[in-house]
């Protein structure tokens, strides 16, 4: 087990940096004291492992990939580079034999279980001591069979774990290479050889593997050789599985081309360097590549559900088993995959394994409120209430670590950057930008955040001990809260609406409000709630008292959200006398304010004011801005292409302009839709025509052509404007001909394509004659897909391009 990594004198010379320098010169212990802090770094691993290989001491190299595994399990490389190391001589082969008894049944790697193959066989040829009594793995080897049967039993138990996976097709064709290669002497065995091949041809067929083509072309190979009259119909039989396994194929092409790295040969090595890929999971920033990816994960697993290669059900609970393990060894870090697991396995009725896959995912993302909290719900049902405790306290403490660090940096940071402008004179601009960016990462809006989602955990926390336990746990844990370093107000106000609805005694809820307001006075929301809390009370007297000394404070004097609050009450539910006072109180305090508003709001009530909807204006205004929001957003339908382009940008628009100009001059333009342009560039421009449903289907001929083709937009748009024009001119031809004459029927295509089409109504384009328009399509040449374009101002050219084209 070798990793070709260079020397530390190239490391430094190539890297040149004093971090790169010290990493490269760190001993192994501190590289492993490094990592437990950093895994996610893929070099300090690289380095580390490579010092442990270089050792060739089995105690470091145990440690080394006990420490990627605990970090990165189920990692197929690192697997097999560890139980490697082992098979150098056969006095080790008990180890890799317990290693491969580990691994396998946990680990979905089809390079994995070629590796043991290749082991078993190799030991087996070699006539190596196999110990077979502890190394039972699947099912019970027979220890007095032949090799040959053993050999068999082992590529069974690799299929069992790995063959519905697309790469196991090599595992397919040796098993069935290695089933042909069977001596038979007698006719029974003849038999035996031949139905064990043909329904292991029948498996692997069935399933959409890389070399399922291939696999199908021998087999049918294979029946004409042993059985050619009954050939066609062993054939005719296994045909429609197969058919289905060839088109689930392509669509897991489809899905899976950017979810799974590369397969890995299986050789012994850690970390290539030459492979492009990275070989971690990387730890989720959210950003959109990232949702992205996780969204077509979700997908893939949806499509996976659902059953496509019509399975039965233990088929189908076997083949998503081994999906979702994939998925969870390269999705490690993202919590929604570890659900999308567990709840699988919950509807499936395998609770002990959804309870251990979300152990696992916890592992993992210790920190993850999706994963933490369907746990406690999963424990809590189950009414294991002190795990349930143990859950939130840990939770809880992971959170306020990650606090402590973050509030740390935070606060170092300013004086960092102090120091940087005070005493480091030499410091470079790009130093103190990278400060400076660091500050505006780590700000006070995160912190805020984070100590909201602490306080979430308590308010989860308290809610549990209400349900599970009573209302004396609830404020047990609320107790535990408040006291802590992290105190958010959602806390005291979720404490105190619970002692509300639930607890006999509703003067307790006041009491946890006023003690909020110790810490928390300051905060608006908060002021707010208890505001109107004791408003829902009908405690007006508390509630004048609070106002009042709230607004006469500095932070909330002039508080918009407190003064309207308050005044809403007031005007509802107060004297006239009452009302004024305040609205003078208003005035010195909102002095910019007109008064028709504030009198306005005195008649409101919910969303209603009909003082400004009626006697302002405020409908009419509404119902304008609502109407040029419609006209806008049928701009934009308009002028957007067919692979979803919004709009032309304004350099574009301003080229379109100019060529429209130019072809409406064209002699196809002027002998459809003679007339003089009508002069609507000042209200929507050349580009862009406006579908309006206000536009009376009768429209005059005069009308600029511009739009009608969709020479001013993209290539996408010209059927817009054309199927439009088909259905004017199609009610306008039924009316002329609806004087006693026959309606013309339209094929069924035409028919079914016409029906489709928008209403007369939302055509704003030329209109032409009918008759000379009928004699154009029964004359036009329809040119070849491969024509080239032709110049703009030959406007005819491009027209009969469109109108060849209709299905």
């Amino acid at each position: 087990m070798k990793v070709q990594v260079k020397d530390d004198k190239d490391d430094v010379a190539n890297q040149g940096g004093n971090d790169d320098y010290a990493l490269v010169s760190t001993s192994f212990d501190s590289l492993s004291d490094y990592l437990q802090e950093n895994p996610a770094d893929e070099d300090a691993w690289r380095k580390f492992l490579a010092r442990a290989e270089d050792s060739g001491e089995a105690e470091k190299i145990s440690a080394a990939c006990e420490l990627f595994l605990k970090h990165y399990p189920n990692t197929p490389f690192a697997q097999i580079a560890y139980i490697g190391f082992f098979l150098n001589s056969p006095k080790t082969f008990s180890k890799a034999e317990d290693l491969f008894r580990r691994f396998l049944k946990v680990s979905p790697s089809v390079e994995l279980l070629s590796f043991y193959l290749t082991y078993i066989r190799r030991v087996l040829s070699n006539k190596f001591t196999l110990n077979i009594a502890n190394f039972t793995l699947c099912r019970r080897i027979d220890t007095n069979s032949s090799t040959r049967d053993t050999v068999r039993q082992a590529y069974e138990f690799a299929l069992d774990l790995v063959g519905q996976d697309r790469h196991s097709g090599d595992i397919w064709s040796d098993y069935i290479s290695f089933l042909d290669a069977t001596p038979a002497s007698s006719t029974w065995e003849v038999q035996h050889k031949t139905d064990t091949i043909r329904r292991a041809y029948s498996r692997a067929t069935q399933i959409p593997l890389d070399n399922v083509e291939t696999l199908w072309n021998d087999y049918e190979h294979f029946e004409r050789k042993v059985s050619p009259g009954t050939a066609a119909k062993f054939i005719s039989d296994l045909s429609p599985a197969y058919n289905r396994a060839t088109a689930a194929l392509c669509e897991l092409n489809r899905q899976t081309s950017h979810l799974f790295q590369p397969a890995l040969s299986a050789k012994s090595h850690l970390f290539p360097p030459a492979l492009p890929v990275r070989l971690v999971p990387i730890l989720p920033r959210f950003i959109l590549s990232e949702r992205q990816h996780v969204g077509r994960w979700k997908a893939y697993l949806k499509w996976e559900e659902s059953n496509p290669l019509m399975m039965d059900n233990l088929q189908l609970q076997s083949r998503i088993s081994l999906v979702y393990q994939k998925a969870l060894v390269v999705m490690r870090f993202f919590p929604e995959i570890w659900f999308m697991a567990y709840t699988w396995m919950n509807l499936t009725g395998k609770q002990e394994k959804a309870l251990a896959t979300l152990k696992s995912g916890i592992e993992a993302n210790p920190a993850s409120f999706l994963l933490n909290f369907a746990y406690i719900d999963f424990l809590e049902n189950k009414k294991e209430f002190e795990t349930v405790h143990k859950t939130f306290n840990r939770l809880l403490e992971i959170l306020q670590k990650n606090l402590d660090r973050l509030q740390a940096e935070a606060v170092a940071l300013p004086d960092d950057v102090h120091e940087s402008h005070g005493t480091e004179a030499g410091s470079s601009s790009e130093e103190l930008q990278a400060r400076l960016f660091r500050m505006n990462i780590i700000d006070s809006e995160e912190l805020k955040d984070m100590v909201k989602e602490y306080g979430l955990v308590w308010i989860m926390y308290m809610r549990f001990g209400r349900r599970a336990e009573g209302v004396q746990s609830s404020r047990a844990i609320f107790g535990k809260a408040r006291k802590g370093k992290y105190v958010s107000w959602e806390i005291f106000e979720a404490a105190a609406l619970m002692e509300f609805h639930c607890s006999a005694d509703t003067t307790v809820a006041a009491r946890i409000f006023e003690l909020g307001m110790n810490t928390h006075s300051r905060e608006e929301d908060f002021v707010l709630r208890y505001l109107s809390f004791l408003i829902s009370q009908n405690d007006r007297s508390n509630a004048r008292t609070l106002f009042e000394r709230i607004v006469s404070t500095p932070p909330f004097e002039q508080s918009r959200s407190i003064w309207g609050y308050w005044s809403r009450y007031v005007y509802q539910y107060g004297t006239l006398d009452t009302a004024r006072d305040l609205e003078k109180r208003m005035m010195e305090v909102f002095p910019h304010d007109p008064p028709i508003k504030r009198f306005a709001q005195r008649y409101t009530y919910l969303a209603t004011d009909a003082i400004a909807s009626r006697d302002v204006g405020a409908a009419m205004s509404k119902k304008e801005s609502q109407i040029a929001r419609q006209k806008e957003r049928e701009k934009e339908s308009l002028g957007a292409s067919v692979n979803g382009d919004r709009a032309l940008d304004v350099s574009k628009r301003q080229a379109v302009d100019k060529l429209a100009s130019k072809t409406a001059s064209s002699p196809l333009v002027t002998e459809l839709g003679s007339g003089k342009r009508r002069g609507r560039d000042g209200d929507h421009g050349a580009g862009n025509k406006r579908q309006r449903t206000s536009s009376p289907a009768g429209r005059n001929s005069g009308r600029s052509t511009e739009g009608g083709f969709g020479m001013d937009r993209g290539r996408g748009e010209r059927w817009k404007g054309f199927s439009s024009l088909e259905v004017k001119n199609k009610d306008r031809c039924q009316e002329t001909i609806g004087n006693g004459k026959k309606t013309p029927q339209f094929p069924s295509t035409l028919s079914r394509f016409i029906g489709q089409l928008p209403a007369p109504s939302t055509f704003d384009g030329p209109v032409f004659n009918p008759d000379d328009m009928m004699k154009l399509l029964r004359t036009v040449v329809i040119p070849s897909t491969s024509r080239a374009k032709s110049p703009l101002p030959h406007g005819k050219s491009r027209l009969l391009n469109n109108l060849g084209s209709i299905p």
